[in-house]
């Protein structure tokens, strides 16, 4: 089945974003800027277009988003190369997205916030804004750490590169989990630099520590931990970068975020701080195995082992969830509480976003700024 093609009979529907000139016109394409949006029933109607032709645009043509929402089929305009989705959003949103071509992913060629090389990012005209951020499109290429140390752990098998950067100058150690998405998709070097640069943040040493296989790594086991303590951080001791290795901030999103306040919880003395957005509270050994992983006990695992006694004095939580995502908040919220009864000093906020990196950027710095004290 192929998507639908729009008859022109009328007025086009582009007219009530500001794109008044004939829809597939050089014209119209010179004016696009997107996604363009306009208000509507408390929330936003944003426009996505896409330029392609009849013989390049099959039934796989839509518009997908990482989070948030299902995708979307794009629609032809009469006999155009415009195709195009209008998409209702609510208020305060920022999220990734791409569009999926003949079964390539394609960043938007008219959005200049990019997010690596085939996915852009859009934010709601009320989404707060996320200074230090640099917009970076699908062409541009962030900076990389030059100090690289190849490590090749025992524990944990295999081989990975470990970037490690000194901003202002290096400080109290911040350990970036997933740090290949924050090098590659979002420019966290000059991100933090800025902040440092600026104030908001102390100099410190960012390490950004890859992924090899995140179910297995981020789940609840010492092994991972083990490793950082045992081998990576003996290694970055020796890498010639300054730092402050008796202050550890670890900071992680989603399993990444379980695998952070695990951490803290199971090798007291490791992490003083942990900065954690939408951390998978939810998650228990069995929890794979539930046809909804995120309708098991409320609070999972973490939360359990919490209501038994685990201590957190002297180890500043900063907690963060998108106020989208609806079926995380009762584990977080749990999760969060708990945290604060077991003695730790707590700090939770919402940002404008569901379960995206996107929307994690800015809590990324404010939330080690203040875990660092």
């Amino acid at each position: 089945m192929r998507p639908v093609t729009e008859r022109a009979d009328g007025e086009s529907p582009f007219t009530a974003f500001g794109l008044a000139e004939r829809p597939g016109s050089d014209a119209f394409w010179a004016a696009v800027r997107a996604p363009a949006t306009v208000a509507a029933d408390g929330g936003w109607r944003a426009l996505f277009l896409w330029r392609g032709s009849e013989g390049v645009l099959d039934s796989q043509g839509v518009l997908d988003f990482e989070s948030w929402s299902p995708p979307v089929p794009l629609r032809r305009w009469a006999d155009t190369d415009c195709w195009y989705a209008e998409v209702r959003m609510p208020a305060r949103l920022r999220v990734t997205y791409r569009f999926l071509v003949e079964g390539a992913a394609h960043a938007d060629p008219f959005n200049p916030v990019g997010a690596g090389a085939d996915r852009s990012i859009a934010a709601t005209p009320d989404a707060p804004a996320q200074p230090h951020w640099p917009a970076l499109g699908p062409d541009d290429v962030a900076p990389l750490p030059r100090t690289r140390i190849r490590w090749s752990s025992d524990r944990l098998g295999g081989r990975r590169t470990v970037r490690v950067h000194p901003a202002g100058g290096g400080g109290p150690l911040v350990l970036l989990l997933d740090g290949d998405d924050w090098l590659y998709l979002h420019p966290a070097v000059t991100a933090f630099d800025a902040a440092v640069a600026a104030g908001e943040l102390p100099p410190v040493t960012l390490v950004f520590l890859p992924a090899k296989d995140r179910e297995a790594e981020f789940g609840c086991r010492p092994e991972l931990w083990e490793a950082v303590r045992d081998e990576l951080l003996p290694l970055v001791a020796d890498a010639g970068v300054a730092a402050d290795p008796e202050r550890l901030v670890v900071a992680g999103q989603s399993l990444g975020g379980l695998s952070a306040l695990y951490a803290a919880l199971e090798f007291p003395g490791l992490v003083s701080g942990i900065a954690c957005q939408s951390g998978s509270f939810w998650w228990s050994p069995d929890a794979g195995e539930l046809p909804d992983p995120l309708a098991g006990p409320v609070g999972g695992a973490l939360a359990e082992r919490l209501r038994a006694g685990a201590g957190l004095s002297g180890v500043r939580c900063a907690f963060d969830v998108g106020e989208h995502e609806t079926a995380m908040l009762p584990h977080c919220e749990v999760v969060e509480a708990l945290t604060e009864r077991a003695g730790a000093t707590v700090r939770v906020s919402r940002s404008a976003s569901d379960h995206d990196r996107a929307g994690w950027r800015h809590a990324l710095l404010r939330d080690v700024g203040w875990a660092l004290g």
